[in-house]
């Protein structure tokens, strides 16, 4: 695969993610309850939260701004002297390493709502995998090597 193109399917899957993620936060913020997605309040009983709302802010923005913002950092590549206070891989661009983190947010995301809802839905497992697609993709040749300093 080209690097462009390897870059263009990295930057595809952070938008699915980030959209997707952007939707079901606004639509747990707009609707606590649970109520547009059909999700009942008693789903939470195991967790610490008693509605939507701080579940939905932090899909909106952990894993929906976050991945939108890396797209825009993969493309134009900002120089951030915070992001690189976090940059533990420090031969490489910061926002790299930052789709890194954004996949293990994803598989953290993911484990915690299994814990929580104490079940497993189809959904997990393909989310789960997803984290692994982001993973494997950000991880190939082609990308390190145009995201190495």
């Amino acid at each position: 695969m080209k690097p462009k193109s390897t870059r263009n399917l990295l930057i595809f899957l952070l938008a699915l993610l980030g959209l997707g993620a952007i939707f079901g936060g606004i639509i747990f913020i707009i609707s606590p309850s649970g109520k547009l997605f059909g999700m009942p309040l008693s789903m939470l009983e195991n967790s610490p939260f008693n509605n939507f709302l701080i579940p939905g802010i932090i899909l909106f923005s952990v894993l929906g701004l976050v991945p939108i913002g890396l797209i825009f950092a993969l493309i134009k590549r900002p120089q951030n002297k915070f992001a690189e206070l976090f940059n533990f891989y420090t031969d490489m661009y910061w926002a790299w390493t930052y789709c890194i983190y954004i996949a293990f947010a994803l598989i953290i995301w993911i484990q915690f709502e299994m814990t929580f809802l104490r079940a497993v839905h189809w959904s997990h497992t393909l989310y789960m995998f997803f984290a692994i697609v982001i993973l494997f993709v950000a991880l190939l040749p082609q990308i390190r090597s145009q995201y190495k300093k």
